[in-house]
């Protein structure tokens, strides 16, 4: 095959250009306004020599079960029959000792586009074929969102984000001042879940240019925003003091809409004696909020008053809920919008996660989706996402998540596949500590990530261009076939084909499989998909194969989509799910959890590192942001041989790189208590003063308890939960310091 050929992927379609059994080239897709180049690094990181090549199980787990060893052992390759026999008979044994119970299931991946290779959806279907695991709640990226905004708004929080928010035209018809908590970062937004084929972030920025909206910047870059936006620099984790200075000038300058907050909220009074410091005794000011957050009184109340005098739109990124106490600036931006009024106006209002994906900003009709059915898991237990390195350390110990008291579970087995967490955990070198508690650790992965390193089973798993599939996202109007473009690398099977192979041997192959191959089951869904789409009109599976792809004609540019907008009307008629019916200033619910780190109402509450708490040990701030050419810590393994792309690129202020002799291009060593890092200097004054900022990305270079040569910033981040409330992550709360090699 040498023809040109359409793929999907999570950064989008692009075509590309196989010869002889290999993948040679990538190009754009030709409708996409404004293509990322991620995919010309996907045929290296396709036919790269760090591919799983064979079944591997690691040589001191297969001699004595030992566990030290992870990380530093070498592997045996085994055929398929011998690896998948070892396996089943290994989860048979904590099954029948421990119990389901005693099996966590990964968390979760963006290894494939693909609605039926998902990998997600995989393990855990096959795991609950077979009894059941212990799951996860949340995501590394809003799991602490996803436990404040329901006790806010009353819906859950991706909902909300991915089918009532405001599109793109709407905001560009309306809005007037566009405040960006975090920025909306076009880098973010080349990715999406399930893929996002027209890249439209750069061209709506280019619109609201035109038409004179002023867009703030808030956040500790100027790389956050699009250029030409406004940039108001704020230090990190500070952002809840500088909402409550612009609250307390709409509040004191009667600038506030009080017949909204009386009609359509709950428990604004109370808030407002806290916001006044007649509960506390600290007025919450612009004089006070700038000691806090770096922004001058001035500049403060300026900001106030052109928000409560024009239509306003608060955009909040998910970084923001991504550190210590992130619940805060999250609801607290409710509270501001609430302030001004305009929630359910087009244009107005708050919104969440613009630029963080693609698809945010898109509006589509709802269509039905192509699942695969996980079936029904019988454990009931769940730990939040972001504390599986406490679970693993402490087996039983109490831990309390969102008004309850619940015991870590006691694991003894780990299934992963399609994800890393050795990209995307917090305090890489404690995470090596605590992954060496459980008996045993499974994994099915392309290449050797660290996760593979430190694993006891692995099994090569084919990655989404060696195996056909359908591409489709709800936030998208595109529908792909995804042909199997090159075979299988080595001896790579597909995730369906490695659990059918151990459920079968588990007593399971029917439950798992229904009797269909992964051909019959891709067909299924298609033809569930077809029959659920209503009026439009789809191809036959074959047709669809034909052709490559199709536009769906589902875009509402426009359209209203506020959950505010009939509530704004007639909040009696159309009442929130919160307990009140309205938006909860105040939360009764959550007051009575009796947390201190996650009050009844929004409130200040200090990270424990921040440039606030800066010690001479770690004076700087570092916020660690996802990568510019990949997604997470895909496709490394090809941009890594690239010259000069490792140690990864650190930003650093003139003035903080002058003190202490440090140019572009310097090595530098990243450190504070949890570790060090290697990194390369870029100097420049798009960064704040007292801010670095590392990407994650960098796969986790096995320092052995010394220096990472690579740069994950993840060695260097504090794994504590945001709050009692949510144990979301706390990637952004980091204090570090910075010297040359």
């Amino acid at each position: 095959m040498t023809d040109w050929q359409v793929t999907s992927s999570h950064w989008g379609a692009f075509e590309a250009r196989v010869e002889d059994g290999r993948m040679v080239a990538t190009r754009p897709f030709a409708a996409d306004p404004s293509p990322t180049r991620i995919p010309e690094a996907v045929p290296a990181a396709v036919h790269h020599r760090l591919r799983v090549a064979r079944p591997s199980v690691r040589r001191g787990w297969l001699t004595s079960r030992e566990r030290a060893g992870r990380g530093s052992d070498e592997f045996v390759e085994l055929p398929w029959d011998e690896a998948l026999d070892i396996a089943a008979a290994e989860i048979g044994r904590v099954r029948a000792e421990h119990g389901n119970e005693a099996i966590y299931g990964g968390s979760y991946g963006w290894s494939s586009a693909g609605r039926f290779h998902h990998a997600q959806s995989q393990v855990h279907r096959f795991l609950n074929s077979i009894g059941g695991y212990v799951a996860s709640f949340g995501s590394y990226s809003t799991g602490c969102a996803q436990s404040i905004m329901p006790h806010v708004f009353g819906i859950d929080f991706l909902s909300f984000l991915y089918s009532h928010q405001d599109g793109w035209k709407t905001i560009c018809d309306h809005t007037e001042t566009l405040v960006m908590f975090g920025g909306v970062n076009q880098k973010n937004a080349q990715v999406s879940m399930g893929g996002v084929t027209e890249h439209e972030t750069e061209g709506w920025f280019g619109r609201f240019a035109d038409k004179g909206m002023v867009r703030v910047n808030v956040g500790p870059q100027r790389g956050d925003a699009p250029e030409g936006c406004d940039w108001l620099p704020v230090r990190p984790g500070s952002d809840t003091a500088l909402m409550l200075g612009l609250a307390y000038v709409l509040e004191t300058e009667d600038l506030a809409d009080r017949d909204f907050l009386a009609r359509c909220c709950e428990g604004y009074e109370r808030f407002r004696l806290y916001l006044l410091g007649e509960s506390d005794g600290v007025a919450k000011s612009p004089d006070w909020a700038s000691a806090l957050c770096g922004v001058a009184p001035g500049a403060i109340v300026a900001l106030a008053r052109r928000m409560a005098s024009t239509r306003c739109f608060i955009t909040v990124a998910w970084s923001l809920q991504r550190g210590e106490r992130g619940e805060q600036p999250y609801w607290m931006s409710a509270v501001l919008a609430a302030m001004l009024g305009q929630m359910g106006l087009p244009g107005g209002g708050v919104g969440y996660g613009y630029g963080a994906i693609g698809g945010v900003g898109k509006t589509m009709r709802a269509v039905g989706g192509m699942t695969l059915p996980q079936g029904i898991n019988p454990v009931r237990r769940a730990i939040p996402v972001a504390r599986v390195a406490d679970m693993l350390r402490q087996p039983g110990g109490p831990y309390q998540f969102n008004g309850r008291n619940e015991t870590y579970p006691d694991i003894r087995l780990i299934c992963w596949a399609g994800g890393n967490p050795y990209h995307h955990h917090q305090d890489l070198n404690a995470l090596h500590e605590a992954w060496k508690t459980p008996e045993t650790i499974i994994v099915n992965e392309p290449w050797w990530t660290a996760t593979a390193k430190r694993a006891d089973i692995v099994f090569p798993a084919t990655t989404p261009y060696e195996r056909e599939d359908i591409g489709r996202s709800s936030m998208d109007d595109y529908l792909f076939h995804m042909p199997a473009l090159v075979p299988p690398q080595g001896e790579a099977r597909d995730d369906y084909d490695i659990y059918a192979g151990l459920a079968e041997r588990l007593g399971a192959g029917a439950d798992f499989t229904e009797g269909r191959s992964a051909a019959e089951w891709i067909a299924h869904l298609y033809e569930g998909f077809r029959a659920g789409a209503g009026d439009l009109d789809l191809p036959d599976l074959d047709s669809l194969r034909a052709r490559n792809w199709m536009r769906l004609p589902i875009r509402e540019d426009g359209a209203p989509r506020s959950l505010f907008r009939q509530f704004r009307a007639d909040p009696e008629a159309h009442p929130l799910g919160t307990p009140s019916g309205r938006i909860e200033i105040f939360s009764q619910t959550i007051d009575s959890f009796g947390y201190d780190d996650c009050p009844g109402h929004p409130t200040w509450l200090p990270p424990a590192e921040w440039l606030g708490a800066a010690t001479a040990e770690a004076p700087l701030h570092m916020v660690s942001p996802q990568p510019g050419d990949k997604l997470h810590s895909q496709l490394e393994a090809a941009l890594a041989d690239a010259p000069g792309a490792r140690p990864e690129t650190l930003l650093i202020h003139p003035e903080d790189a002058a003190a202490r002799g440090i140019a572009t291009g310097d090595l530098l060593r990243v450190h504070n208590a949890r570790g060090s890092v290697r990194a390369r200097a870029r100097v420049t004054d798009d960064i704040l003063s007292g801010v670095v900022a590392l990407p994650t990305g960098a796969w986790y270079g096995d320092p052995g308890g010394q220096i990472d040569p690579n740069g994950n910033p993840n060695v260097l981040t504090r794994d504590v939960g945001t709050s009692r409330l949510a144990q979301g992550c706390s990637a952004h709360s980091a204090l570090v310091e910075v010297s040359r090699l």
